[in-house]
């Protein structure tokens, strides 16, 4: 699994994945153009419609509703360093019966970014540049 973010100016990037593209930017206060979301946002974004997979996966196979399946995640900002430190996944649907709470709450826990944040993953960091300067 990979995605390029290529540098389009300012702060902002396009990032491509398998083909797609979505655009990365910062809010004018932060001295962006506000052309999309934010890094911290495509985190926020990549654990919700993760989460929400994992939730409609669980309702078609049982074929229970998924009216109303709806995803907010929200995360608490922690500083030195600076972090995304708490997140809340609320799942919201219109109508479940009680005694699927528990299967669909498993399924959500099984979301592969959600455990991919819950096991501290390591990341490695690579500089590679075309022509070293002498």
């Amino acid at each position: 699994m990979e995605v390029t973010a290529e540098y389009a100016g300012g702060s902002r990037f396009e990032v491509d994945a398998r083909g797609h593209r979505v655009v990365c930017d910062q809010p004018a206060e932060n001295g962006g153009m506000d052309a999309g979301l934010t890094p911290p946002e495509f985190l926020l974004a990549s654990l919700a419609t993760c989460a929400g997979y994992y939730a409609a996966q669980y309702l078609n196979t049982r074929k229970l509703p998924t009216g109303g399946l709806r995803i907010k995640v929200a995360a608490e900002k922690a500083p030195a360093p600076a972090r995304l430190a708490k997140f809340t996944i609320a799942v919201h649907l219109a109508e479940l019966d009680a005694r699927h709470e528990a299967g669909l709450l498993r399924a959500v826990k099984a979301c592969l970014v959600h455990n991919t944040l819950a096991s501290h993953p390591e990341i490695a960091i690579e500089l590679r540049a075309d022509h070293v300067l002498i």
